[in-house]
Parts: C-alpha cells; sequence; structure tokens
C-alpha cells in the first residue's frame, strides 16, 4: 500500500479523478480525519472537506503502482 496526498478541489477534478482511478481493478481508499471512504464513490468524496488534501491510499504494488502514480500526479500535492 503506498499513501499520497491528493488535492480536489473543484467538481470537474473530482469527477475525472473517479473516471481515472475506475479504470484499474485495485482498491483506493480516502481518508480525512477519521472519515475513511472508497475512493471509487463520487458521493461518497463529495461527503469530504476538499478544501485541502486528503490522504489516498493505494492498494497496488510493482509495476501496477507506477502505472497508478503516474495517472494520478496530476491530483497530488
Amino acid at each position: 500500500m503506498k499513501t499520497i496526498k491528493v488535492s480536489l478541489n473543484s467538481i470537474d477534478k473530482v469527477k475525472t479523478f473517479v473516471n481515472d482511478i475506475n479504470r484499474f481493478d485495485f482498491d483506493f481508499d480516502l481518508v480525512s480525519g477519521r472519515y475513511v471512504i472508497d475512493a471509487k464513490s463520487i458521493m461518497g468524496i463529495f461527503s469530504l472537506d476538499l478544501s485541502k488534501p486528503i490522504d489516498l491510499n493505494i492498494h497496488a504494488e510493482g509495476d501496477s503502482l507506477q502505472e497508478v502514480l503516474k495517472t494520478l500526479a496530476q491530483y497530488e500535492v
């Protein structure tokens, strides 16, 4: 598992983020304080405080993880 900080501070960013991670068969969790939600759930993301960066836990390893990180680089803080 790898954790990165992401910024999802607009509706368009959230929509493209969900579309990007839904291409992968791995689990992704967004962690904000004591809340942990499925990052593939657009409704779940909108229940979080999006005004500040959020931790994203990526449950992937090896070459697959590198591909995920490359795809998510535009959201990383």
